[in-house]
C-alpha cells in the first residue's frame, strides 16, 4: 500500500508530463539534439598539417651563437688557402665524407686505383724511388741510400741528392728562432688531420699526412714555383680515419699507414702499390716500429690489444689482449734501450714496458703514469731518457730519471672539442722543448722541460686554425710542421 509521500510524488511526476506535454519541451529538445549531430560543412573541418616544402628551409645559425668555435669545424672540403692550387668546386671533388656503406677492399691497392689528386703522382714517385732499399744491403745514412762498399751517395739522376744544406744544431726559444713563410702553408688533405710525419730524410723536405676520411696526403715543399706540379699527392688508400704512420727505416719509399677501418697498408712506391698488410674488424688505434726492426709492426686494435706482426712470415707473434683496460693511443719506443716500449691509454695512464720480461699472459709495467683523465700520448725523448704525456685532464707529464723515477706534471690547457684532433705533446731535437697545440690562440706552446712552464709561442697571422697534431723534423733541427683540422700543413723554419 502506497505511503502518502509517494502519492504525492506521483502526482507531482503526472503534473509535470502534462506541462512539458502541453508547451511542447520534447519535440524541441529533439531537434537541437539533430541539429548539433548535422554534419560539418567542408569548410569547418579539422585542420590539417601543411605539407613540407619538397626543399627544406634551412636556417643559417654562426658557429658562434651556437657555442662552438668559430673556427673549429675547419674549412670546406674544397677550399684552399693557398695560391698553390686552384680550388675544385664540391660536386667535382671525389673525397667526399665517408658513407656507412663505404666498402673495404681486402686486397692490394694501385696506385691509378687510389690516387685522388690532381694531375699524376710521377713526380712524386721520382723523388721517394732513390730512398728505396738497394738489393745489395745498402743502409741509408743521413738520408741518403749508401751502398755498404761505396763512400758516395745513389744519385739516381736526381740532384737533390747531392746538395749540402746547412743546419742549425740546436734551437733555443728566448728570441725568435722560427719564422713561417707563406709558400709554407699548404692544404693537404681534405679532411682533419690525426697523423702527421716528416720524410726522415735530411735533404728531400716530405711531409705525409693522415686525415679522417682515410686519405693520405704528400706535399713535397721543394716544390717551390714549379708550374707543373705543386708538390701535392692526395692518395686514398682507407675508408676511414687514418690513426698512424710510419716510413720504414731502412726503405724510405716503403710508408705503412694504419686505419680505424681495421687495415694496415704499405704504400710501395717501386710496386705502385698500397699492399695490405692486415686486416681486422677491430679500428686501429695506433702502430709504431722498434728502431732496430723494421720487420716487425706494433699496433693496437680494439681496446687494451697489442699485436706484434711479423711483416716478412705476415703473421702475429705476440698479442695481449688486456694490456690496457681502454684503446691503446700511442706507442713509442726508447732510442736508447729499444727493449723498452711506452704506450698510453684512454684508461687515464701511461705505461713503460719491457718486451724482453712481458710474458705471454700477465705483463708486468717497469712504471706508470697516472692521469685523472684519458692519455693521449706517450712520447720518448730524442735521447730516450725522458718520457712526456699529454691527457685530457690537462697536464702534461715528465718522467725522467736513470730509473724512471721521478714524476713532474706541467699545467697546460689540452682542452678541444668534437671537430679538432686532441693535443700531443712531441718533443723536439733534443731533450730541452716540448711542442704541444695552443688552442685559444691557435699558436704552438714550447715548453721548457728545465723550467716546467711555457716559455715561448709560435703564432703567425698565416696559422688561421689550431695546431692540433706536431711533428718536428727528426734531421733537419728548426723544421716543424703543425697540421689542422681543415687539412692544412703549416711548416716552420729557422730564420
Amino acid at each position: 500500500m502506497a505511503t502518502e509521500y509517494e502519492r504525492k510524488r506521483l502526482e507531482n511526476i503526472r503534473r509535470n508530463d502534462e506541462m512539458m506535454a502541453a508547451l511542447n519541451v520534447r519535440a524541441k529538445a529533439s531537434l537541437l539534439t539533430a541539429a548539433t549531430k548535422r554534419p560539418r560543412d567542408e569548410s569547418t573541418k579539422s585542420y590539417k598539417k601543411k605539407e613540407k616544402p619538397e626543399t627544406p628551409i634551412v636556417m643559417r645559425k654562426s658557429l658562434r651563437t651556437r657555442g662552438l668555435d668559430p673556427d673549429s669545424v675547419g674549412l670546406p672540403y674544397w677550399f684552399s688557402d693557398s695560391p698553390k692550387r686552384i680550388p675544385t668546386p664540391p660536386q667535382q671533388y671525389s673525397s667526399a665524407p665517408l658513407q656507412k656503406s663505404s666498402v673495404r677492399l681486402l686486397a692490394p691497392l694501385p696506385f691509378d686505383k687510389a690516387y685522388d689528386g690532381e694531375g699524376s703522382c710521377k713526380k712524386l714517385i721520382e723523388t721517394m724511388l732513390p730512398f728505396a732499399k738497394k738489393s745489395c744491403g745498402g743502409k741509408m745514412v743521413k738520408g741518403s741510400v749508401k751502398d755498404e762498399n761505396d763512400d758516395s751517395p745513389m744519385s739516381s739522376g736526381n740532384d737533390y741528392l747531392k746538395k749540402e744544406v746547412v743546419k742549425p744544431e740546436k734551437i733555443e726559444f728566448d728570441g725568435e728562432p722560427l719564422s713561417l713563410e707563406p709558400h709554407n702553408v699548404a692544404r693537404v688533405v681534405p679532411g682533419r688531420i690525426l697523423a702527421v710525419k716528416f720524410m726522415p730524410c735530411q735533404n728531400v723536405n716530405l711531409v705525409a699526412a693522415g686525415d679522417k676520411l682515410g686519405n693520405v696526403g704528400f706535399w713535397n715543399l721543394d716544390c717551390q714555383g714549379e708550374e707543373e706540379d705543386d708538390g701535392i699527392y692526395l692518395f686514398r688508400p682507407h675508408t676511414a680515419p687514418v690513426s698512424s704512420l710510419v716510413f720504414q727505416q731502412n726503405s724510405l719509399s716503403k710508408v705503412i699507414s694504419s686505419s680505424y677501418d681495421g687495415l694496415i697498408r704499405l704504400m710501395d712506391v717501386e710496386k705502385s702499390v698500397f699492399d695490405l698488410v692486415y686486416s681486422s674488424d677491430d679500428a686501429i688505434f695506433s702502430l709504431s716500429q722498434r728502431p732496430d726492426d723494421e720487420q716487425s709492426l706494433y699496433f693496437s686494435a680494439g681496446y687494451g690489444m697489442l699485436n706484434v706482426w711479423d711483416l716478412r712470415a705476415g703473421k702475429s707473434v705476440f698479442n695481449w689482449d688486456d694490456l690496457h683496460e681502454h684503446r691503446i693511443n700511442s706507442i713509442d719506443f726508447s732510442s736508447q734501450n729499444p727493449h723498452v716500449m711506452a704506450t698510453s691509454s684512454t684508461d687515464g695512464s701511461a705505461c713503460l714496458w719491457d718486451l724482453r720480461s712481458m710474458g705471454a699472459t700477465t705483463p708486468k709495467t717497469l712504471k706508470t703514469v697516472n692521469h685523472s683523465r684519458a692519455v693521449h700520448s706517450a712520447y720518448f725523448s730524442p735521447s730516450g731518457l725522458s718520457l712526456a704525456t699529454t691527457s685530457v685532464d690537462n697536464y702534461i707529464g715528465i718522467l725522467s730519471g736513470a730509473n724512471s723515477e721521478d714524476i713532474s706534471m706541467i699545467s697546460h690547457d689540452n682542452a678541444t672539442n668534437r671537430w679538432i684532433s686532441t693535443f700531443r705533446g712531441v718533443w723536439g731535437w733534443d731533450d730541452s722543448y716540448i711542442f704541444v697545440g695552443n688552442r685559444p690562440s691557435k699558436g704552438i706552446d714550447v715548453i721548457s722541460t728545465k723550467l716546467k712552464r711555457t716559455v715561448k709561442e709560435l703564432h703567425d697571422p698565416l696559422m688561421r686554425a689550431i695546431p692540433c697534431r706536431i711533428h718536428c723534423h727528426p734531421l733537419n733541427v728548426g723544421m716543424l710542421a703543425g697540421s689542422t683540422a681543415g687539412g692544412q700543413v703549416y711548416v716552420w723554419t729557422p730564420k
